[in-house]
């Protein structure tokens, strides 16, 4: 068909406007082919007529279908043309508020001038390993696709940012940059990542200023490499920077800003390190106050200071460096100050002691009088004499200048050379990708050298721009086999060749500046010989010499000539420079070091003095070109990803799009050229799939075949006849423009057509129904109406002679009104006239007196004007005249000062002068052979001495030798000193919050009883209440007490919740803490490493001391590695002691509590037995601590042998670990440690006899009465010894904190010390210092030693008491056992209970935990134990062994096997956390453990439904409570892993099944995506459906029924899957703007339902899963109602409550209608349902936290399976097992 046929009555087009660039319009009437006018209408209603060249014939262009408009790609438009593509982005800025759109493989941002919520990690994670067409375009979209095209392809990646000022360039790229950082980590704890983007803020403090088209404007270009390992995680970077605005250090524009770090310093002048800089408001400078606007609204440049200097610490640049980089940028702000006066003959002088000029030579360190001098003077060299020359005003204000841009230069090269130093890695780099942040086409209305070079660098990236578009167009029609011609794209190689080719115009430019006479004029007279009639892209300005034209890629931009030369060369005053390499500030020799090793080699040409300097001296226009070139290849070599980044307005509006400004940009950054090349072949491109759903109604049914791509060829044969307008690919059909949109009409004109038919059909019979029922109804009407008419005659005829009288007498009486309203009108309207004339004529008189006072001022004040101007003329003139003369009379001094008269003057008494210094000579000869002779006599008697000097200087020698060593020492000794006081202060800290948390703790026990006793007594008086009232109101006692529980349920699972996420928590830094100590253990192997203690390797501080002290000392530092062990392990010790007796002492509060709760727990009940459960949980948390510091202690003494064993092979002598000293310390932890163990066991063995004892009295109650009484005495007399023993810990307390004051004192002493050594000679410093080291090392010692000796005096008397407590015991069991007979002959004597009676155990030998555990959990397959023995068995397995250790009274052994039963299914878990099968089945086999240690406890609520047999079988000897709470901890890790495992698995089919599949063929129609295309919809893929949902939910539900995991359980599995299901989901709906149709939401319930439909037929309705799905539910309806008027608002607002306000918002701007007859939501609809839910509170996130898991309770659940009865199969390989 041919595009003319589509211009016809109603077809759309654009036409060309000046104000809005393209207006659309309608035609009025169809074209016929030869028609020179078209008629149209615009959308206001206006007529016009549109006259069609006759020689191009042209056509305005069409407008695309409206379903297409809005879409996510622009090259999925129809018609793809500037007018399309610039209505497209205003739809979606404007309307959607949109702010990326795909072009192809360009992402177009543009900057919305407003703070977006759509950055944030969910946002992310959201993105994270989708495909690129998959999600809304997005910034995070393009990086994702670059890093999986690098783990993929294993190429290269470049991330290519440009755009003008203000377009949002510098922001796009740092999140780019954060994607990378937060998708791939770092390789290495060193948080490479973090770095990465630290250097963010650095940069834009020193490169970054405010413009006029941006607060944060990027003054520079930069290309950053984020480099990655083998793993692809971030291990470095590296950065790149281009062509710097020095010119704004000292000249800024109005309202705008020098770099931010300027400000930053003056808004932080006063603080305490800044005082020395000088420093004061921004507006006291003249580098600082040329804009006027000092203050950005909105930035604190404060706090913006405190984030450059935190970045500068993370980057590893020290305070002293930052201080010195912020002296000379504080140097540079008081050099523009340094005002130059003018002087006499062409010379400039700067006033004495000027302040400025005398801070910057402070803080420089150089000279004042050099620097003022060379300010205003300078160096000409010639062959033979060197001439100082002094500087006009304006030449040293530009030297000065030119000086501070220097300056500055430096510093930003020396940052950033910092800055890759921070970011280089010693790991090898495997791959990069690469970030340019580049300047985009620039022209004003003045375009100098910066804007040349900046277009001269957008000429080569659009070339490489073009090229790759060009290659990705030709890879697509070689893959699908579609032949393609050459398409022809704009070369501008043409343009890069006149700038950078042989010749060209940096070659001129760089000739010209080498010229000794070289100038702008010269060097453009050369530019207009050598190209205006050879070059076609260059031209000549009409109206000036001065300028050039270079025709672009974007647009012809004017240069002018003026300053290329100065800028080119980049000069600055050597002898400036000369006195800057003298400075005393090492940072400012260290900045102008690389400039001394500048000078050229290997010359053999004899040159001119500095000649080789400046010739050697590269230019700034051949740097960048270097640079550039260095660039391109480097972009070459990757594979390019391209973010376009558009300024919408001028003036900072947010969401408002300027046409004319974005059209420019769109021309200017290749995205309308990315359009003209896919439009030049086939943009638009289907499958077959797509295509034949969206075209179904074109086809009928005969045409339908089997063959779906058959099927399509004949459809499109049929109706496009014309094969060029298309093609068949192998998977795709390729189409030319405005194919897609022909077939839309004929789409719509077939769906028009028989929506045309239904509608006549309906509209008949409604019409026939309606007539008939009329008819009926005219009949009743007619009839009633007719008597209703008569009787309306009667009563008008009545009223009308009623009438005619009252209208009589009326008239009369208003006529007479009338009349004397008129006359007394009359009289006032005369006099009100009469008195406005006579004011009228009162003002005129006025105001002529007026006009004659003023003409007579003004003519006076006129005369004296021209008076004035004629007196100025006249002193001008005689000035003139004077200064003519003036100048002839010096021309005639010079010409006199030059001649030989002259100098012979100048030099009268020269001889003279000569003669005295040629006699000062002869003098001076003479006395220096005098002093010849004198020297040789004294060396002969110099030279017996001197060899007695040897031997002292060799004793000497030694004796430095022995002062340096020392004198090495003394700064280790001095960093332990401040090490000490941040430990001490950091203990003081933790033992405030440790009081204070304890403080808290109490007064919230304390709270919680007093409340629990008030919550108790209203129970009570409530529950009296509804006795009495129980008959009269029980349905609303019912429901308040419904109410309540609800109440309290909730709180109870929100902290359920609360703590199992700590607890999630606790595994993942656990797991962490075992692959660091794997690590640290493979890094102990290693040669020249030694471990260290893992308590303080977390700490910042510390180990920041010991890299330090490392990096400084080297092997040396032996034996201070030593001390330093020796203090950590002394302050160690007195905090586990210090701990000990805090946990000690909260135990016994928590017992003491719990007691109370325990007398109190049959009143309390529920609320009771919760505070029991917290009170026990806290208990087991603090004995779990205590254990986990008794484990740190032995690592800390196991990595304290370790460096004895190192220590000892180097300084045997040391005070280290091998010395005295520290194995003193080390025995008294041992016995410390010994003396607790026996306390434990003689506790333990007196519960156990009391136990005992407890047992005889209930068996024999009368018998034992004497027995028990005796065991009250022994208890009493145990009481006693414990309260003894509380005593004894409250003094050792006491004692503590006295060793804490002796501790300060001895600090502040060694302090004192210090400052003292620190006057003394380095000798005797170090002398002192060792001194008072050993002498303290020696009283720790011995204090120690006491110590000891007084605990192993405690130890012997406690002993003698236990065996004195022993015998009574024993004489007691006596007593008991000469009472009580043997029941039995086999009963042991003392103990009368029939353990060895009970079955079900299962009895092993000590040590054979391991093979147990290794048989039962390492090696044991789930399918073939679920399959073909007992479900569980694992669990009954381990309880059977548990029980015999309960049986032997054997604590270890349970103890031991408890904890390695645990540790190993961690361990399992860790390992195998991603097999499912082995998660659910040791989730079913850990929740068995659980039950069987409630089951058999013996404790009242768990026995009520056991057998007497089972009863039986209860454990007797040991309180497991504490590992019930372990396993129940446990079975929550091991949940949360399945919940993720299954995740794993299930959330690759979630989006495919429950969005993208279309489960009810022929709903949906499909719309092109344009290049971006999903890979999902690729052949070879698997296609998942929801089908497959449930499917895979059958799978999981199967298995965790044949694993026996409880109901309960199984449930709350559902409940987090289907929630995951929800909210992923719903996030991809959120961020897809294609899914969000009408259809979609059908499709969406239909799904839905068929879930439903699955919990249904499980039997898990009523789980709550289905509420979990609610919000996709509401979503899907609200694609589905009615979205116009406000009731429609108001329905939308009811319904959708499970639905924050930002997703509502979000859904009602993503809709996208997918058929013509759908409409968009209106503006106005969605701003009126923001206003009716602006008091709704909620988050206001907009995404679903897919990673919540819910907290989850285990139900106990009894087992009825005897124990007795359970086999082990001989599978398992557990015959070192023997049942009992």
């Amino acid at each position: 068909m041919a595009a003319s046929e589509l211009y016809t009555q109603y077809a759309r087009v654009w036409l060309p406007n000046a104000l809005e660039v393209w207006k659309p319009a309608e035609l009025t009437k169809d074209y016929s082919p030869g028609d020179r006018v078209l008629f149209l209408q615009l959308e206001d209603g206006t007529d016009v007529e549109y006259k069609i060249d006759p020689q191009t014939k042209r056509l305005p262009p069409l407008r695309n279908p409206d379903i297409l408009v809005g879409e996510n790609d622009l090259t999925a438009l129809s018609y793809l043309h500037e007018p399309a593509v610039l209505h497209n982005l205003k739809v979606r800025f404007v309307e959607s508020k949109m702010i990326y759109t795909y072009c192809g493989i360009v992402l177009v941002a543009i900057n919305p001038y407003e703070s977006l919520p759509i950055y944030d990690h969910d946002i992310i994670h959201a993105y994270s390993g989708q495909n690129m067409g998959d999600m809304d375009p997005h910034i995070f979209a393009v990086a994702e696709e670059a890093y999986k095209q690098m783990a993929r392809d294993e190429r290269n990646q470049s991330v290519i940012v440009s755009g003008e000022s203000g377009a949002g360039k510098t922001v796009s790229a740092k999140y780019a940059m954060r994607y990378f950082a937060t998708v791939s980590g770092s390789s290495c704890e060193t948080n490479v990542e973090e770095k990465v983007l630290a250097s963010n803020p650095i940069m834009e403090a020193i490169g970054n200023a405010k413009t006029t088209r941006n607060d944060n404007s990027s003054r520079f270009g930069k290309y950053i490499e984020i480099g990655f390992d083998k793993n692809y995680r971030i291990i470095g970077a590296n950065m790149r920077t281009y062509l710097l605005e020095k010119s704004r250090v000292v000249f800024q524009a109005a309202e705008e800003r020098n770099y931010h770090i300027f400000y930053q310093l003056c808004a932080s002048s006063h603080l305490p390190e800044f005082k020395a800089l000088k420093l004061g408001s921004a507006d006291d400078f003249l580098c600082t106050g040329q804009g006027g606007i000092p203050v950005i609204e909105g930035v604190d440049d404060t706090k913006e200071m405190r984030s450059t200097r935190k970045a500068f610490s993370l980057l590893g640049i020290s305070e002293t460096q930052q201080m010195g980089v912020f002296q000379i940028l504080a140097a540079l702000l008081h050099l523009g100050n340094v005002e130059v006066k003018e002087g006499t003959m062409d010379s400039s002088a700067i006033l004495a002691e000027n302040n400025h000029l005398m801070v910057f030579c402070e803080l420089m360190g150089v000279a004042y009088e050099d620097m003022s001098h060379w300010l205003c003077h300078r160096k000409l060299k010639t062959t033979t004499e060197t001439y100082v020359k002094p500087l006009p005003k304006a030449h040293a204000v530009n030297a000065r200048d030119a000086l501070a841009k220097h300056i500055y230069a430096k510093v930003f090269s020396w940052i950033v050379d910092r800055i890759n130093e921070s970011l280089r890695s010693a790991i090898k780099q495997r791959s990069f990708i690469g970030v340019l942040d580049i300047y985009g086409f620039e022209t004003f209305d003045i375009n100098s050298f910066e804007q040349f070079c900046i277009n001269y660098a957008n000429e080569k990236l659009q070339q490489q721009f073009n090229m790759h578009v060009f290659k990705l167009e030709q890879e697509e029609y070689m893959k699908e086999d579609i032949p393609w011609t050459l398409i022809d794209f704009y070369d501008n190689q043409p343009c890069i060749n006149l700038i950078e080719a042989k010749m060209g115009v940096l070659d001129l430019l760089d000739e010209e500046c080498k010229m000794p006479k070289g100038s702008d004029d010269t060097w453009a007279q050369k530019l207009y010989n050598t190209f205006l009639k050879k070059s076609e892209i260059f031209d000549k300005p009409r109206m000036s010499n001065k300028a050039f034209i270079i025709h672009h890629f974007a647009d012809k931009v004017e240069y002018q000539c003026e300053g290329f030369l100065e800028k080119n060369k980049d000069t600055v005053n050597e002898e400036q420079i000369n006195v800057l390499k003298l400075s005393k500030f090492d940072l400012l020799v260290e900045l102008f070091r690389d400039e001394e090793t500048a000078a050229p080699t290997g010359r053999t040409k004899t040159t001119r003095p500095g000649q080789a300097q400046r010739d050697n001296k590269k230019t700034v226009g051949t740097q960048f070109r270097n640079s550039l070139n260095l660039l391109m290849e480097t972009l070459n070599g990757t594979t390019p990803h391209y973010v376009r980044c558009i300024k919408p307005n001028d003036h900072k509006s947010p969401f408002t799009l300027d046409p004319i400004r974005a059209v420019q940009q769109l021309r200017a950054c290749g995205v309308l050229e990315t359009i003209r090349i896919s439009a030049a072949g086939f943009p638009s491109r289907w499958t077959y799939q797509e295509f034949f759903s969206r075209y179904r109604v074109l086809m009928k049914q005969k045409d339908i075949l089997s063959d779906m791509k058959l099927t399509c060829k004949n459809v499109l044969e049929k109706w496009v006849k014309d094969h060029d307008k298309y093609q068949f690919g192998k998977n795709k059909i390729f189409f030319r423009a405005g194919q897609v949109a022909y077939l839309e009409k004929l789409r719509s004109d077939r769906l028009r057509k028989a929506c045309v038919r239904i509608q006549k059909t309906i509209r008949c019979w409604l019409a026939r129904k309606r007539f008939l029922r009329m008819r009926r109804a005219a009949v009743t009407i007619q009839k009633h109406a007719r008597g209703y008419l008569a009787r309306c005659r009667v009563a008008f005829l009545r009223r009308t002679r009623a009438a005619v009288v009252i209208q009589k007498n009326q008239r009369m009486l208003a006529a007479r009104r009338r009349y004397q309203d008129l006359r007394c009108a009359a009289v006032i309207m005369q006099r009100l006239l009469r008195a406005y004339q006579a004011r009228q004529t009162y003002c005129k008189l006025l105001y002529e007196h007026k006009v004659l006072i003023v003409q007579r001022w003004v003519r006076g004040w006129l005369a004296r004007r021209r008076y004035q101007r004629s007196l100025r003329a006249v002193v001008y003139l005689q000035s003139c005249v004077r200064r003519m003369a003036a100048r002839r009379e010096l021309k005639k001094l010079k010409v006199e000062a030059r001649s030989v008269e002259h100098f012979k003057k100048l030099n009268v008494g020269m001889e003279n002068k000569i003669m005295q210094l040629q006699r000062k000579v002869d003098e001076q000869i003479k006395e220096n052979r005098e002093l010849g002779e004198r020297l040789s006599s004294t060396e002969r008697s110099w030279a017996a001495e001197s060899e007695r000097l040897g031997r002292e200087v060799e004793r000497l020698r030694g004796a430095e030798e022995e002062s340096r060593v020392a004198a090495e020492k003394l700064p280790s000794l001095l960093e332990q000193l401040s090490f000490l006081r941040q430990e001490l202060e950091t203990t003081r800290g933790e033992k405030e919050a440790v009081q204070e948390e304890a403080r808290a703790y109490r007064e919230e026990n304390e709270k919680r009883v007093s409340e629990l006793n008030e919550k108790n007594s209203l129970l009570m008086t409530e529950k009296e209440n509804l006795t009495q009232l129980i008959q009269e109101q029980s349905k609303k006692g019912f429901l308040k007490r419904i109410i309540c529980v609800s109440v309290i349920f909730l709180h109870l699972v929100e902290e359920r919740r609360r703590y199992q996420s700590l607890l999630s928590e606790y595994a993942q830094l656990e797991g962490r803490y075992a692959d660091l100590k794997e690590e640290m253990t493979l890094t102990t192997g290693k040669p020249g490493h030694t471990r260290e203690d893992s308590s303080y390797s977390s700490n910042g501080s510390e180990g920041t001391f010991s890299s330090g002290l490392s990096g400084s000392q080297g092997r040396n530092s032996s034996d201070v590695t030593d001390m330093s062990v020796l203090l950590k392990l002394q302050r160690r010790v007195t905090e586990l002691e210090q701990e000990k007796q805090t946990l000690q002492r909260h135990l016994d509060k928590r017992e003491e509590v719990q007691e109370d709760h325990a007398r109190t727990a049959a009143e309390l009940k529920t609320a009771g037995r919760a505070e029991l459960d917290l009170v026990a949980l806290k208990r087991q948390e603090l004995e779990s601590e205590n254990k986990r510091l008794k484990t740190d202690l032995a690592e800390l003494r196991q990595s304290l042998a370790t460096v004895s064993k190192s220590a000892s092979a180097k300084t045997p002598s040391s005070p280290g670990p091998g010395s005295a000293p520290y194995n003193v310390l080390l025995e008294q932890l041992d016995s410390a440690n010994e003396e607790l163990e026996i306390r434990k066991e003689e506790v333990l063995l007196l519960r156990s006899h009391l136990v005992r004892q407890e047992a005889l009295k209930h068996n024999k109650d009368g018998e034992l009465w004497l027995a028990y009484e005796g065991l009250k005495e022994t208890n009493r007399v145990l009481v006693s010894q414990l309260q003894m023993q509380d005593r004894d810990h409250e003094e050792g307390l006491e004692e503590l904190r006295v060793e804490v004051c002796r501790l300060r004192e001895e600090n502040s002493q060694q302090q004192q010390l210090i400052s003292q050594s620190l006057l003394l000679p380095p000798e005797g410093r170090v002398d002192a210092g060792l001194q008072h080291e050993i002498t303290r090392l020696t009283n720790c010692n011995l204090d120690l030693m006491e110590q000891q000796g007084k605990q192993d005096k405690m130890i012997r008397k406690l002993k003698k008491q236990l065996k004195t407590y022993m015998n009574r015991m024993e004489e007691y069991e006596g007593q008991v056992e000469r009472v009580v007979p043997d029941p039995e002959p086999g009963t042991p004597g003392r103990i009368t209970r029939k353990e060895r009676d009970f079955k079900g155990m299962l009895e092993y030998r000590r040590g054979d935990e391991s093979k147990l555990l290794k048989g039962l959990v390492l090696e044991l397959k789930p399918r073939g134990v679920a399959v073909n023995l007992l479900p569980g068995l694992p669990a009954y397995i381990l309880f059977m062994c548990l029980r015999h250790a309960d049986y032997c009274n054997d604590d270890q052994r349970v103890s031991t096997l408890l904890n390695s039963t645990i540790n190993s299914i961690k361990g399992l878990i860790k390992k195998k956390g991603s097999d499912f099968e082995t998660v659910s089945f040791w989730l079913a086999n850990t929740c068995r453990l659980l039950h069987c240690l409630k089951q058999y406890s013996g404790e009242e609520p768990f026995v009520k439904q056991n057998t007497p047999r089972q009863n039986k079988h209860c454990l007797t000897n040991f309180d497991l409570s504490e590992y019930r709470q372990l396993l129940n901890d446990l079975a929550v890790q091991v949940y949360q892993q399945l919940v993720k495992s299954m995740e794993e698995t299930l959330l690759p089919m979630i989006v495919p099944g429950m969005l993208e599949h279309e489960t009810i063929q022929g709903v949906l129609g499909s719309k092109p995506t344009g290049l971006r295309k999903r890979t999902s919809s690729l052949p070879g893929e698997a296609v998942y459906t929801v089908d497959s949902i449930i499917q895979q939910l059958s799978l999981f539900h199967a298995t965790l029924t044949q694993h026996d995991v409880d109901h309960d359980l199984i449930k709350q599995v559902v409940r987090q899957l289907f929630y995951i299901t929800c909210s992923v989901t719903l996030n991809n709906l959120l961020l897809r703007k294609e899914m969000c149709s009408w259809s979609k939401g059908l499709q969406i319930r239909y799904n839905v339902w068929q879930l439903e439909e699955w919990l249904d037929e499980h039997g898990l309705s009523g789980c709550g899963a289905k509420e979990m799905l609610e919000p996709l539910i509401q979503a899907a309806q609200l694609l589905q109602v009615k979205k116009k008027t406000e009731e429609d608002a108001q329905a939308i607002c009811t319904m959708c409550s499970a639905l924050t306000t930002p997703q509502i918002v979000k859904v009602l701007n993503l809709y996208t209608p997918v058929i013509e007859f759908e409409e968009r939501v209106p503006t106005s609809f969605i701003k009126t349902i923001q206003v009716l839910l602006k008091d709704r509170v909620e988050s206001p996130q907009l995404l679903m936290d897919a990673k919540k898991i819910f907290s989850v309770t285990f139900s106990f659940t009894p087992s009825s399976l005897a124990l007795e009865t359970i086999q082990i199969p001989s599978s398992l390989n557990l015959g070192f097992l023997t049942r009992v």
